[in-house]
Parts: C-alpha cells; sequence; structure tokens
C-alpha cells in the first residue's frame, strides 16, 4: 500500500510539472488566431468624452495617438473603437483639438510641400480611387492645414507609426466612420 501512495504522489508530481510547463505554450496558443497566426493583444485605455469635451455635439473623434487607436462617439452617445496608424514621429504629430470640416469620397492625394522636399520623386498627385493612393478610400478633412482621417490601401501601416502627419484606418472602418461623421463632428487628438 505505501508503494501505491508513493507512486501516486509520484504521478501527481509529474502531472503538475507538465500543466506548468504546458501553461506558457497554453497562453502563446490563446493569443494566436486560426492558422497560427499571431494576433495583436496590445492593450489600451478607453477616454471617457467627458474628459475632453463639455458636450458630445454632432459628435466626436478621440485618436489616441500613444494606443493608435481612434474612439468615435456619434451624437447620441454610441461608441466604437478603431485601430489606427499614426505620424512617424512627435515632429509630425499635431495634438489638441480640431474639428471635421470636409469629407470626400475617392480623394485624390497631393504630398505636401515638406513632403515633396524630402520626396522630391513623389508625384504631383494621385487621383482617388487609384490603389496607390494614399489616403484610401474616404477622407475627413480637419480644420488644420494637411491633416487628415482616412483609409489606407496599405493595412500593414495599421497599429503602427507610419504616417506623416495623419490618422489612418482600414478601408472599411474609415468607410463605416465617414458615414456616421457630419461635418463639425468635434475632434481631438491626444
Amino acid at each position: 500500500m505505501a508503494d501505491n501512495s508513493r507512486l501516486f504522489s509520484r504521478r501527481q508530481a509529474l502531472v503538475a510539472t507538465a500543466s506548468i510547463l504546458a501553461t506558457p505554450s497554453l497562453a502563446l496558443a490563446q493569443a494566436r488566431g486560426p492558422g497560427g497566426v499571431r494576433r495583436n493583444i496590445s492593450s489600451f485605455a478607453l477616454h471617457r468624452w467627458q474628459d475632453h469635451f463639455d458636450g458630445l455635439g454632432k459628435g466626436i473623434l478621440l485618436s489616441d495617438t500613444n494606443t493608435k487607436v481612434l474612439q468615435h462617439w456619434t451624437a447620441d452617445g454610441e461608441m466604437r473603437i478603431y485601430p489606427t496608424s499614426v505620424p512617424l514621429t512627435d515632429e509630425l504629430t499635431k495634438r489638441g483639438y480640431t474639428e471635421v470640416v470636409e469629407k470626400r469620397e475617392n480623394p485624390s492625394w497631393r504630398p505636401t510641400p515638406s513632403m515633396r522636399e524630402r520626396n522630391p520623386e513623389w508625384p504631383l498627385v494621385i487621383k482617388g480611387g487609384d490603389p496607390e493612393n494614399p489616403l484610401g478610400t474616404r477622407a475627413l478633412y480637419l480644420s488644420w492645414t494637411y491633416y487628415r482621417i482616412h483609409g489606407t490601401q496599405d493595412t500593414r501601416k495599421i497599429g503602427r507609426r507610419s504616417s506623416n502627419g495623419c490618422i489612418g484606418l482600414y478601408n472599411e472602418q474609415i468607410e463605416e466612420v465617414y458615414d456616421r461623421t457630419p461635418i463639425g463632428t468635434q475632434v481631438k487628438l491626444i
């Protein structure tokens, strides 16, 4: 009887050890999506619109350039969250309050004077609908010259510091935001 209890204890110890060793593998497996592709499991803190604005007005777009997330509240208070691309450097990042002053479907893109200075080989304009157009399928123009919230054809940019100053979204998501965002919507980049 004593030998069986010792054997049982060894089995328990082996099972416990195997469980402990398997825990990181299980956690890693949960962080992977279909086909073993690693999911983006970064975390971010949501903001309350009341901490930044006096009222909802026509709606609010709040872009957090550190966590690369856009929060969108409609005038009736519904909130949705979108992953974004953000400016490459702090020098290209403008923070503060602005608003949506224009909306365009399939916008044409023109590099800013500073972009042309850095990259003289870039074209003067890329027409809307062109697969090379960095503004994607929709653009929300802000009261700040040259700054936009827009789609992107290059989905690798989302979740990264990759823009020349704008906030980028997946084309499907900017189309949703575009449809739900009237001109005059309040915007803040933090």
